[in-house]
């Protein structure tokens, strides 16, 4: 068999400008398109890398925070319950004082109040008992029991002490109104003239006198002058004995120590 190279020369030279159409115009292009395809992806990887980091970072950052937050959140729930639980104790405690000084108050007042309940009752009955006293040695007194009263003021105006005397007798020398002699009843002229008499001579002086009546005096006679005044008369010794009974009672109404209080220590000198 004969080779025709004319025809092997030609058809070896179309399968180059084949070769190199195809290459020049076909698969170049495929090639670039491929590389640009690749490009791309890679690019579009690199962006989907880069938002999945971003998106991780962000993750973390909104894990971080929320994890902050949850522990500021307990913090907070902790300290309002430690807050709650301290204003509750001091509101306890406020309103346990405060129940405290209440009571403690009102045990007081009860204490006055029986107190002073008593000491009224005391005064009262204290006054009840020295008026009817006093009435029923009023309506004892007699004419005669006047007269031995009148013997027994004498006897006093005649026992006086040096100073009590000296005052009484300026008193009665200076005053420029008659002394006064008060008695329960009408003393007779006797006695008058006694009491006269002795003032007379226990002064040395002429003094003047005016009797008078007074129906409050119990058993007793008086003698006034300038503002001095001697008496005897059993309205004194009720008197005294009236108010030693009231200083009795008032020392009585003293309010005692209570136990838990201490006694002052005594300071040696």
């Amino acid at each position: 068999m004969l080779i025709d190279w004319f025809t092997v020369g030609a058809q070896a030279l179309n399968f180059l400008i084949l070769v190199w159409l195809l290459r020049r115009f076909l698969y170049k292009p495929i090639l670039n398109a491929i590389d640009a395809r690749e490009k791309k992806i890679a690019t579009e990887l690199a962006d989907a890398a880069a938002k999945k980091a971003e998106a991780k970072k962000e993750r973390d950052d909104f894990q971080h925070k929320n994890d902050e937050f949850d522990q500021q959140r307990a913090a907070l729930l902790t300290k309002a319950t430690d807050d709650a639980k301290a204003e509750r104790e001091r509101l306890l405690d406020e309103a346990r004082k405060a129940a405290d000084a209440l009571s403690a108050k009102r045990g007081e007042t009860l204490r006055n109040d029986a107190q002073h309940l008593s000491q009224a009752i005391s005064r009262r009955t204290q006054e009840e008992v020295f008026a009817i006293t006093r009435k029923t040695l009023a309506d004892l007194a007699t004419a005669s029991l006047e007269e031995r009263a009148g013997d027994v003021f004498l006897e006093r105006l005649q026992a006086l002490d040096a100073k009590t005397k000296a005052s009484l007798g300026e008193a009665l020398k200076t005053a420029s109104e008659p002394a006064v002699v008060r008695s329960a009843f009408d003393l007779p002229a006797e006695q008058q003239a006694a009491i006269q008499k002795t003032l007379n001579e226990t002064f040395s002086a002429d003094i003047k006198l005016r009797f008078e009546t007074a129906p409050d005096l119990v058993s007793g006679i008086e003698l006034t002058a300038n503002g001095q005044k001697l008496a005897w008369s059993i309205a004194d010794y009720l008197a005294g004995l009236e108010h030693g009974v009231a200083e009795l009672l008032k020392a009585k109404d003293q309010p005692k120590p209570q136990p838990n209080e201490q006694k002052p220590v005594a300071k040696s000198k």
